[in-house]
């Protein structure tokens, strides 16, 4: 029932990170405040498709 989902920096829009989710538990999209090596800071990392 876990799948694997890829994160992406909102500032720049680069795909930065992959985790994975229940999609029964979670059906909304996941958000984490994340390391960007891009922007060499934390920002705001929203699940991509």
């Amino acid at each position: 029932m876990r799948e694997i989902v890829i994160l992406a920096c909102t500032e720049c829009k680069r795909r930065n990170y992959t985790t994975s989710k229940n999609k029964r538990t979670t059906p909304k999209k996941l958000e984490f405040k994340k390391y960007c090596k891009f922007c060499r800071n934390h920002t705001l990392h929203r699940e991509t498709k």
